[in-house]
């Protein structure tokens, strides 16, 4: 079987190495655009804490973060358990987020005993004094470019084909190349993030997948050693995530910016005023890069994993949970595309 995959994000990488391991022979090819989600993504893997109004996106985003340990060896140091801090000025506003855990632990045990925490800043620093917290241990943090780029090597490793260049759908499936025409293909899937609505316009989908721009800052707190700290998630304000090498990644915004990938002043400000106001400790930090991406939205903000046609694959809309699930829907792309049914029901995430 031959599947050509648009898209080397981490969905994209994900699916080639699925792919790959049954032997399929799989051609992903990437046009290098600007913007790309996975570039610019913090890498939260706590699924617990989220989509309370919406089981569909929580069954998918808990499954995610279960296929993560199937991986944790490939992975090596893109993938590290450190746990969350649920973090917040005062206790009260603790108590939803509390009530969601007890409710969901018993469907949920990898998320850990939840304990309270006298003080958050003794296990992250540069915290502000005197918050309330809550430490959900099963919480892991991902390294978005070395899950993709390990994925995309154990693939390539077990020959997949990479190609550089705009790849087009026929509205009969079919895939051509700029660079070198028509690609055989089986089967066809299309992971490729914000731009996945105009991949699949000559289908005649008419796929409601918008960007979003979020920014993010990484800084270098000197002398720290950062790289067992956990992840603070406030209730209000930015997420932090250290990292090896003495970093801090703080973020993000959530932007209506189209297609522009530029990291801004407003963006920055906004991402370094509220970081430094939540974490007094990061503002004689060194500002060590910037960077923008630009996540898939779909309209009602649940994901695309479905069949666009009789050839044709989509995984898409994952939003700022893309590095939490990329792994995965990946996987159930590939699954789709074998024409096999996959471990979850897809009828939440159709066209």
């Amino acid at each position: 079987m031959r599947v050509v995959v648009i898209g080397n994000g981490i969905v994209g990488a994900a699916a080639a190495y699925h792919l790959s391991r049954r032997g399929v022979a799989v051609t992903v090819v990437d046009a290098g655009l600007a913007g790309q989600a996975t570039e610019a993504g913090a890498g939260i893997v706590c699924p617990w804490v989220d989509h309370e109004d919406d089981p569909a996106w929580y069954a998918l985003a808990r499954a995610s973060a279960l296929h993560y340990s199937g991986l944790a060896e490939l992975l090596g140091p893109g993938y590290a358990k450190v746990g969350a801090l649920l973090v917040a000025e005062e206790r009260a506003e603790l108590e939803p987020v509390r009530r969601l855990l007890a409710a969901r632990h018993a469907g949920a045990p990898e998320m850990g005993e939840v304990s309270e925490v006298a003080d958050p800043a003794a296990e992250f620093p540069p915290l502000a004094p005197g918050l309330a917290g809550l430490r959900v241990p099963g919480a892991a943090r991902v390294d978005g470019r070395v899950v993709r780029d390990t994925l995309m090597a154990a693939a390539v490793a077990a020959g997949v084909a990479f190609r550089h260049g705009n790849a087009a759908l026929l509205p009969d499936g079919g895939v051509l190349l700029d660079s070198a025409g028509p690609l055989p293909a089986d089967a066809v899937i299309v992971a490729a993030g914000a731009w996945t609505g105009q991949v699949c316009a000559p289908l005649g989908a008419d796929l409601p997948v918008v960007p979003w721009r979020g920014q993010i800052v990484h800084t270098v707190l000197a002398g720290a050693e950062t790289s067992g700290w956990p992840i603070v998630l406030p209730r209000r304000g930015p997420y932090l995530l250290g990292f090896p090498g003495s970093r801090v990644v703080m973020g993000a915004t959530r932007e209506d910016a189209g297609f522009d990938a530029r990291v801004t002043v407003a963006g920055l400000a906004e991402v370094l005023s509220s970081g430094v106001r939540l974490a007094p400790g990061l503002a004689g930090a060194s500002v060590a890069e910037t960077r923008s991406g630009l996540r898939p939205v779909v309209a009602g903000e649940r994901p695309l994993i479905a069949r666009a046609g009789e050839k044709v694959v989509v995984a898409t809309g994952l939003s700022a949970y893309g590095l939490t699930a990329g792994p995965y829907a990946g996987m159930l792309a590939a699954t789709l595309a074998l024409g096999e049914s996959p471990d979850l029901d897809l009828t939440p995430y159709d066209l």
